[in-house]
């Protein structure tokens, strides 16, 4: 694995340590993978699954929620479009926004700018999504606390 792809797994291991919470890996580097990582990790019996922000979970988004559904297990994403397609929450910055911000710094360097005079950005808003009919699929009651904190609800 290289270093960017260990990241994720790196905060998952530091932030389960200190919740005293025993975590399960299960990868799929293609898409043919997906369904069988998600029987793998049912079979582990987990409580729940976090799916890390990726390109090939996002592509493959309805297949993520689809394989979710099937073997039952909440999913959490860093994407609201992933609960879109079907995954029960999200927490996570808005892509859209992103790249509107994004198109401001190719503004600023197609007027001239040089990229490193221009300071590194971060996210300030994260958005919290719910899909409830998937949470009603699985069987899981969404407490109201965390109803009235939640930005977009799918019903």
């Amino acid at each position: 694995m290289d270093w960017a792809g260990a990241l994720p797994y790196q905060g998952a291991e530091t932030a389960g340590a200190a919740l005293s919470i025993p975590l399960v890996f299960a990868e799929a580097q293609t898409s043919d993978a997906i369904d069988a990582a998600f029987e793998e990790l049912a079979r582990s019996n987990v409580g729940a699954v976090f799916v890390i922000a990726d390109s090939l979970f996002f592509s493959e988004r309805a297949r993520v929620a689809s394989a979710a559904l099937a073997t039952r297990l909440p999913t959490v994403f860093g994407w609201r479009e992933n609960v879109q397609a079907g995954g029960l929450m999200s927490y996570g910055v808005d892509l859209n926004e992103n790249y509107r911000r994004a198109a401001s710094y190719v503004d600023k360097v197609l007027k001239g700018a040089k990229p490193a005079d221009l300071p590194v950005e971060q996210p300030t808003r994260y958005d919290l999504s719910l899909n409830l009919r998937t949470a009603k699929a699985i069987g899981l009651t969404v407490p109201s606390t965390v109803l009235v904190r939640a930005n977009e609800i799918v019903e």
